[in-house]
């Protein structure tokens, strides 16, 4: 399905009036909630989730513990807060996944504006990622179709159609690229998470908040089904 709005028009108030409303509940559960049962096997796969905009590794910890429980080789980008996208980010991305001691590509699993970060830089090094799950990603549309741009633009310090990096968001990596997206969502315009088709090679509608794309076990279970696809 493809979602044709206007660019860089954000999810209107009253989603984000939801989605705020929520946000405690669905925070907790993202990071302290118990694995979720997941049928498929990881099988030593690896896989790194990127946290969105000021968000951690402990926010994706729910979502990280399910898939190592059923044999995925999975850890966080260690790389603390996402402050935004700085000059060096490839390299410290280099830098992550080398600690993670594996000859095989990764999937790169990037939550939000984490899935900005996880789709560039398989463009930068396509040969050390297998696969790209966005979730909740704003790569498509324009760079203000969201409701974080302005609160991006005073933290990270530069402005978002003009980041410290020659970026194209809806160029499609040159690997298999998957977008997760919701109607939903509060924070993230669906036209702007679910792309055009020929920004990523399949688009899977979920009904859940931002916040629920790394905490809804419906959509942690499909997280892991599609990584070994």
């Amino acid at each position: 399905m493809t979602i044709q709005e206007p660019e860089d028009r954000p999810p209107p108030l009253s989603l984000l009036a939801r989605e705020m409303l929520l946000f405690p509940s669905t925070r907790v559960r993202a990071a302290f909630a118990p694995a979720v049962r997941v049928e498929v096997q990881g099988a030593g796969r690896p896989v790194m989730v990127i946290p969105g905009f000021m968000a951690s590794d402990r926010t994706t910890a729910r979502l990280r513990k399910s898939l190592n429980e059923v044999g995925f080789v999975c850890r966080g980008w260690g790389m603390g807060r996402n402050m935004g996208i700085s000059s060096d980010i490839f390299e410290q991305m280099n830098g992550s996944l080398s600690e993670m001691e594996t000859d095989s590509p990764v999937t790169l699993i990037g939550w939000s504006f984490g899935g900005l970060i996880a789709r560039e830089y398989a463009k930068y090094a396509p040969h050390r990622v297998a696969k790209v799950i966005t979730l909740g990603a704003p790569f498509s549309s324009g760079p203000r179709a969201n409701n974080g741009w302005r609160i991006y633009e005073m933290i990270a310090g530069h402005k978002v159609d003009d980041p410290p990096l020659g970026v194209t968001l809806s160029i499609k990596p040159p690997v298999p690229t998957i977008s997760i997206w919701s109607s939903r969502d509060g924070m993230v315009a669906p036209c702007a998470a679910c792309g055009l088709p020929d920004e990523s090679d399949l688009q899977l509608e979920e009904n859940c908040t931002h916040m629920g794309l790394i905490a809804d076990p419906r959509i942690i279970r499909r997280i892991a089904e599609y990584i070994v696809d």
